[in-house]
């Protein structure tokens, strides 16, 4: 397995230079049209709804349990695990949500005929 993919993707970094940042900046989920140093065309590249889906079912699959069992061992208020489990999600997607993206738009990128030497 090629680790080097997803420590790019973890960088948010072009997959063909591995230099150019995808995203303009750290707030956007919006990429940029192509890379700066090896002028890539990114936006041909494009991720669809893969990684919010991904992240979705994974959320799911962790937090319900987690909730439930917060509720089993502490019991709090119905409120704190409102105001918990919101934030928890929230950061969890603010924080994963542009590397998801940066992972899929380079698999893509190598599997769809973008990469003809890697």
């Amino acid at each position: 397995m090629d680790f080097s993919v997803l420590k790019n993707a973890l960088h948010c970094r072009c997959p063909k230079c591995n230099k150019g940042r995808i995203f303009p900046h750290i707030f956007t989920l919006t990429t940029i049209k192509q890379c700066p140093y090896c002028a890539l065309d990114i936006a041909n590249h494009d991720s669809g709804d893969g990684p919010a889906v991904f992240l979705i079912f994974i959320l799911g699959f962790l937090l319900a349990p987690l909730a439930l069992l917060v509720e089993h061992i502490i019991h709090i208020p119905l409120w704190a695990h409102a105001c918990l489990w919101t934030v928890a999600s929230l950061g969890i997607c603010l924080g994963t949500m542009q590397p998801l993206k940066a992972y899929f738009i380079a698999l893509n990128y190598i599997h769809r005929g973008g990469a003809k030497g890697v």
